[in-house]
């Protein structure tokens, strides 16, 4: 079991403070999500926790299993068990998906693998959600839907396995297809025993997924947190 804490986190940019006193604890296999109208410091938040040069922590900490990791560099976050899903992710040509994996799985694991018996292990994982091992094969991103990116997304937490996993806007220009096998791999991760933090401002991710704790964000701070039933609130009220 592990545990992720984000204590009290303040986080500026330029002279504008974009995170204020932001709590949230995450234990494995947790789902919470973060919601908000634009603007209100979500993708803010990410940025500060995994190191963006442009967003700077000015108080606060980030406690995983124990242990402050607030100042390690983001390969090391990586490392310990943080993955970040952007909104934008990078394409990268002339790389396959399998190989940045390959490279990437050897890195934050330490273990050896042969590229082959990679290959065979993350094509199985994929398989079972749903997902072609064609994917595999494709160089990162390049060409790729707005759907596409996001799968490209659930496939590398599959291969990565990571403690928790913070989820940028993962319903935002997908279709339905891709939709219920990002949903479906989210549920099958869970159950592996990763937390997950997923970021919205659409109340009709929760039609999807049924979250442990739901939390609404707005100019900086967390002004509510509760289970699944503050989701009829804020379709009722909006995020008021």
């Amino acid at each position: 079991m592990h545990k992720l804490e984000i204590k009290n986190l303040n986080i500026e940019t330029g002279d504008k403070k974009v995170a204020d006193g932001i709590s949230i604890a995450i234990n494995s296999g947790e789902i919470h999500i973060l919601m908000g109208p634009n603007g209100s410091g979500k993708s803010s938040l990410l940025n500060g926790i995994f190191g963006h040069p442009k967003y700077k922590i000015t108080g606060g900490k980030i406690i995983l299993d124990g242990k402050d990791i607030t100042e390690l560099s983001t390969d090391k976050k990586a490392k310990a068990g943080l993955f970040l899903s952007m909104q934008n992710v990078p394409e990268i040509a002339g790389v396959s998906i399998l190989q940045f994996l390959h490279r990437a799985y050897r890195s934050i694991s330490g273990k050896e693998i042969s590229i082959i018996d990679f290959n065979k292990t993350l094509g199985e994982k994929i398989s079972s959600l749903g997902i072609g091992k064609e994917i595999l094969r494709r160089n990162v991103n390049t060409g790729f839907s707005g759907g596409e990116k996001k799968i490209g997304e659930l496939v590398q937490l599959a291969a990565l396995s990571p403690k928790f996993a913070f989820l940028d806007e993962i319903d935002s220009g997908v279709d339905v297809d891709s939709m219920s096998k990002l949903f479906k791999g989210i549920e099958e991760l869970k159950k592996e025993g990763t937390g997950f933090l997923l970021i919205t401002h659409y109340t009709n991710i929760l039609k999807k997924i049924t979250p442990d704790f739901v939390h609404v964000m707005k100019n900086g701070k967390i002004v509510k947190s509760g289970g699944h039933e503050l989701v009829s609130e804020i379709e009722e009220k909006g995020f008021n």
